[in-house]
């Protein structure tokens, strides 16, 4: 007998997981999701609790005095503070000078001191060639200058001025007297041309203390003027040549002992004497004289 009851069977449940659930697996696979589950959410978070706390204006002033007074204690330490102050290579006005640009008062912290800068404006005075700054231990700041050394008096139309070997500007000069060691040289642009100026007044020294100085004539070429209102005049190239050639004439035959105004060289084929006024007026009246 069969029996009117229609019997359900229990349905199998399936073992694979739903789209949603399979997709999440496979971002959790997915090593750029991970780390920015790892990295970037706590990241986030503490950004997001620093701002909420930073946004307190209280807050954010008492957390700047903090670090403020952290550095100030570490700076101000005695180790770390320059108490003296020791100039290396200069004397006299130029140290004054160096001790007078310094910007700041002693002692200060090494952490505030700009030696780069400060050794630009060391640098910067007319009579420093070379300067160097550093903090030596025990707290000294050491500054090492080259001075540059006067080895010529150049009269402008300012005045009198001191120049080095490269024609570098040193300082004022008062009078003449005060330098009497220092070779003269005279006129425009003649501070640009130091070292020919010098080479020809070592070769003038063979004219002993007739020599009074050496002019540059229209920015172009030198004259060496002697007492007795002579001069010597050079050409513009090969100088010191011509010089030459006038002093050996001068030790074979005394030109320039005689009434000579002028030795002419600029023209190296054809050298030419002038005669003082007063020979060659005589020289006319001896001329005059004689019936020539």
């Amino acid at each position: 007998m069969f029996s009117l009851i229609r019997r359900t069977t229990a349905a199998k449940s399936d073992p694979a997981p739903s789209r949603w659930a399979w997709r999440m697996q496979r971002l959790m696979l997915t090593p750029g999701f991970r780390l920015a589950l790892r990295a970037g959410v706590p990241f986030c978070v503490t950004l997001l609790a620093g701002t909420i706390y930073l946004s307190d204006e209280d807050r954010r002033a008492a957390i700047t005095q903090a670090v403020a007074d952290a550095r100030a204690s570490i700076e101000e330490r005695p180790e770390f503070m320059v108490k003296l102050m020791a100039v290396d290579g200069a004397s006299g006005e130029l140290a004054a000078e160096i001790r007078g640009v310094m910007p700041f008062e002693l002692p200060q912290s090494s952490f505030d001191l700009d030696l780069p800068e400060l050794r630009r404006q060391i640098s910067a005075l007319n009579g420093v060639k070379t300067a160097s700054v550093r903090i030596r231990p025990g707290g000294i700041l050491s500054v090492e200058v080259t001075p540059r050394i006067p080895v010529a008096l150049w009269r402008h139309e300012d005045g009198l001025a001191l120049l080095d070997d490269s024609g570098a500007f040193v300082a004022d000069a008062a009078a003449r007297a005060d330098y009497p060691q220092l070779p003269l040289i005279v006129g425009e642009g003649a501070a640009r041309h130091v070292p020919e100026a010098l080479r020809l007044m070592r070769a003038a020294d063979a004219l002993g203390d007739r020599v009074r100085g050496i002019v540059r004539m229209g920015d172009r070429r030198w004259d060496v003027v002697l007492d007795r209102d002579q001069r010597i005049m050079l050409p513009e190239t090969d100088a010191l040549q011509a010089l030459e050639r006038v002093i050996a004439l001068e030790n074979a035959q005394e030109v320039l002992t005689r009434d000579v105004a002028r030795v002419d060289m600029r023209l190296g084929q054809r050298p030419t004497v002038r005669m003082t006024a007063e020979a060659t007026e005589t020289w006319l009246q001896i001329k005059k004289e004689t019936g020539e």
